[in-house]
């Protein structure tokens, strides 16, 4: 397949370099420094075992001229999402689909922007991923890729699913991917978001008893709105579910740990800030959601010296 990814941060280093394996792919970024590393020394991938991997994707900052592509896969932060496809649509023909496994929720309304619903892939992934510098990331977690359509009747990606699970990623379709976008916020909303907070790695808000009773209450938070939308979370099942995540990847440090490290915004207001938004259309308090999203925003207030 010819694949295109938009962003070559952590997540979009870790799929480029993986599917690469078997497809041709080009990851588009608008940093120099990450073209630049990833067309000279390739993608560069540590896993949990300490073992290195090398990839050899293509990489531009012009996606100018590549032609339409079969699927593209967007890995930009959510609040860069529309000018990246705006930016790079001349890759979109009539039968590219494109492709969110992005962080959060609500993201298909601005892909629908540029694809009809048809064409619009939404997913979430179990893998994680960290920046070592440019062009060399860690592979800090791993699991299952679910993805879907919006309306269901997934069975036409089975090929892309397997093309991803080729290449390294474990892939199945859904018809409720829509479950599966909650099932990975649970862990980004209750634990990534704490991990940002404190300044640690997820093993911490296993092992520390306060952390871990802060996940706990945010778990309990996001499967009450969750069920309210007809979802049908069990709360043990989905906090044993969090725990298992923190646990499987001790040293993982997640994107929103490092936007807050490195004076970066952060996407909280599509990952915590989504369950909030969800929680006041449904009437549902949900406290400790809204006190991560205003810690995390005054952490970015003070990296930026406001």
């Amino acid at each position: 397949m010819k694949i295109t990814v938009l962003g070559a941060g952590a997540m979009g280093s870790l799929f480029g370099g993986y599917l690469s394996r078997n497809n041709d792919v080009t990851v588009v970024d608008v940093n120099e420094v990450m073209v630049h590393a990833v067309n000279l020394q390739g993608v560069r991938i540590r896993e949990k075992d300490d073992s290195v991997i090398l990839c050899h994707p293509k990489a531009v900052s012009n996606s100018a001229g590549i032609g339409f592509q079969d699927l593209i896969v967007v890995f930009v932060k959510s609040m860069f999402t529309i000018s990246a496809l705006e930016g790079n649509k001349g890759l979109i023909g009539p039968d590219t689909y494109l492709m969110t496994l992005q962080n959060g929720a609500g993201h298909e309304s601005k892909l629908l922007k540029f694809a009809d619903r048809k064409h619009v892939i939404i997913g979430s992934t179990q893998h994680n991923s960290s920046v070592i510098e440019p062009g060399f990331v860690s592979h800090g977690g791993s699991g299952v890729t679910s993805i879907g359509l919006l309306d269901g009747e997934s069975e036409c990606l089975q090929k892309i699913a397997e093309n991803f699970t080729s290449c390294g990623f474990e892939c199945h379709t859904e018809n409720n991917v829509q479950k599966q976008i909650w099932k990975k916020m649970f862990t980004n909303t209750a634990a990534s978001s704490l991990t940002a907070i404190y300044q640690v790695p997820l093993g911490f808000i296993h092992t520390d008893p306060e952390a871990n009773r802060m996940m706990r209450q945010l778990c309990k938070e996001a499967v009450e709105v969750a069920n309210s939308l007809g979802l049908g979370f069990d709360l043990e099942e989905v906090i044993n579910d969090v725990e298992k995540v923190c646990i499987n990847a001790p040293n993982g440090y997640t994107s929103i740990y490092a936007d807050i490290r490195d004076g970066r915004k952060s996407e909280v207001d599509t990952i915590s800030g989504s369950v909030v938004e969800a929680a006041h259309v449904q009437g549902i308090a949900v406290p400790y959601h809204e006190m991560v999203v205003k810690c995390i925003h005054a952490l970015e207030n003070k990296n930026n010296g406001i």
